[in-house]
């Protein structure tokens, strides 16, 4: 991929860029919606600035390519890949969370706290994320900090919600299942560790800025921990076509992309296109076909 230069203003979403590029070949998956959660919050910072439009455009385009030519469901399917990165972001978290339990203070913890916050947040993707998430992302970012920050003054951070931090912060729930070490497709020990700064924004307050790891920690909401593994259920059945159209699941699909789309035409005030793809959804769900 051979992205433009990254503009400074949008200096706020270069480590998500950073963890697709490490993750194109471990996980494409978890590559495609970290470059997702960059555009998309980089289209807030900043989408009229001829460098950051140029900028988007490209990833833009590339992101179209990549689902055109990728058969994963979790691509194309947002509930499976809602489902793939909730799972692959409690395994960073996991792996971190043990080895922090068990007082193994290094490098390494830092950046699979970072990371999986990071992931965490690219959870909005898919809309708000959940409490147990939220939490989690807070506590992760804030290991990530503290234990940083121990590390750079001689000091030996304390497991777990212990060791200085706020009060009332009870720390997850004992995990399991990843004491062995990191999970392959995070792999930290490949290279030497240049820890990201940390930043407190939310995904959705596009004005933060980056910075620095913070002297104290950041006092974050109490957590816990959320089950591993996410259920659905299937008892719903859609209501029927208003129009009495036996529409596939196919056409379901393309409605979705056409409303997308659009919505992408808007950020740039292209009313034309926008329209141009409501009309071609419209029809596709009251007929079946958009032409």
């Amino acid at each position: 991929m051979s992205l433009p230069p990254l503009p400074p203003q949008l200096k706020a979403i270069q480590h998500y860029l950073k963890t697709a590029t490490e993750h194109d070949k471990r996980d494409p998956v978890v590559s495609y919606y970290c470059r997702l959660y960059a555009l998309q919050n980089g289209m807030e910072i900043d989408k009229k600035s001829p460098e950051c439009r140029v900028f988007h455009v490209t990833l833009m385009d590339y992101l179209e390519k990549v689902k055109k030519e990728t058969d994963s469901e979790a691509v194309h399917n947002e509930v499976v890949g809602q489902a793939h990165m909730e799972n692959y972001a409690l395994k960073v978290f996991l792996y971190a969370d043990n080895e922090d339990r068990a007082s193994r203070f290094n490098k390494n913890v830092v950046k699979s706290f970072y990371t999986a916050g990071m992931l965490f947040d690219t959870l909005s993707v898919f809309g708000e994320l959940s409490e147990d998430i939220e939490k989690n992302r807070k506590y992760a970012k804030w290991k990530a900090a503290y234990i940083h920050r121990c590390l750079k003054n001689g000091e030996t951070p304390g497991a777990g919600a212990t060791g200085g931090a706020p009060i009332g912060f009870e720390q997850p729930g004992p995990s399991q299942g990843y004491s062995q070490g990191p999970p392959q497709d995070t792999n930290p020990a490949t290279s030497q560790l240049n820890l990201p700064t940390v930043t407190n924004r939310s995904p959705q307050d596009p004005s933060g800025g980056t910075h620095a790891p913070p002297s104290t920690p950041q006092e974050p909401q109490q957590a816990s921990r959320p089950p591993p593994t996410q259920t659905f259920t299937t008892d719903w059945t859609p209501p029927k076509n208003a129009n009495g159209v036996q529409l596939a699941a196919g056409q379901y699909q393309r409605a979705m992309k056409l409303c997308k789309y659009a919505s992408s035409a808007l950020q740039y005030e292209d009313s034309k296109t926008a329209i141009d793809n409501l009309t071609k959804a419209l029809k596709l769900l009251t007929t079946g076909s958009e032409s």
